[in-house]
Parts: C-alpha cells; sequence; structure tokens
C-alpha cells in the first residue's frame, strides 16, 4: 500500500497544477509562500485607508470579482427557476390533488425565494457596477 502523505502530496501538487498553470512547475516556491502570508497577515491587522484602497489594486482583483459576479448570476438563475418549480408545484397541490394544507407551506416557500431572487439581483446589479469601476480605463 502506499503511504497516505504520498498520496495527498501527489493530490496538492495535481491541483496546484490546475490552479497555477502558468508557473510552469505547477507549483510556486516556498519562499513566496511564506512571503504572501506574511504580508497577509500584515495587510489585515493594518486596515488600509479607503482611499488608498480605491488607488491600489490587486492584478487580480477584476478577475476575481468577475468570478463572483458569474457565481451570483448564477445563483439568481437557479433562484428564477425554483420560483417557476415552486409555482407548478403549488398549482398541482391546489388544483389537481386538492391538497390544501400543504399550500400555505408551499406558499410561504415561494415568496422566501422570490425574496431572495429581489435582493440578489439588486445585489449583482450593485456588483457589476463595482466590477466595471474596477476596469481598467483605456
Amino acid at each position: 500500500m502506499s503511504d497516505p502523505r504520498n498520496v495527498a502530496h501527489a493530490k496538492k501538487v495535481t491541483q496546484e497544477k490546475v490552479h497555477h498553470p502558468e508557473s510552469g512547475s505547477g507549483a510556486r516556491p516556498r519562499k513566496n509562500r511564506k512571503k504572501t502570508a506574511t504580508q497577509n497577515d500584515a495587510a489585515a491587522s493594518k486596515p488600509a485607508p479607503a482611499e488608498a484602497a480605491k488607488v491600489e489594486q490587486a492584478p487580480g482583483d477584476l478577475e476575481k470579482s468577475v468570478a463572483v459576479l458569474s457565481k451570483l448570476k448564477d445563483m439568481e438563475f437557479h433562484s428564477r427557476a425554483n420560483i417557476e418549480t415552486l409555482a407548478g408545484l403549488i398549482l398541482t397541490i391546489e388544483d389537481e390533488l386538492k391538497q390544501k394544507e400543504f399550500s400555505d407551506p408551499i406558499g410561504a416557500l415561494y415568496a422566501a425565494q422570490d425574496g431572495f431572487h429581489t435582493k440578489i439581483a439588486a445585489l449583482i446589479e450593485s456588483y457589476e457596477a463595482k466590477c466595471e469601476s474596477l476596469k481598467p480605463s483605456s
């Protein structure tokens, strides 16, 4: 049998190659890892002024923000699908199955999902504006 540590290491190396394909070997040097962790600790302990944060943005902020926006849009899409499914279930339970005792709980779920959909749509709109502000002006 192989050592579980070797299997875990191989898995980690494979994941790093997938997540960092531009580095050639797939793994970042240990020296940079320590430096990054130290820098993150220092940055977390000292909050930067708001104006400085706007001026100095990390190079990957736009890409990460676009990825977040994509996930939010995906959630919004599934939220809309859930609303449509719940509406269909309400009709089935009330009209076809005549199980009126379940129409109120499903109606409450419908209302909650509709509220979530409304809030995530507003968040997407404001986050899109944020992503636009992160784009470099050409």
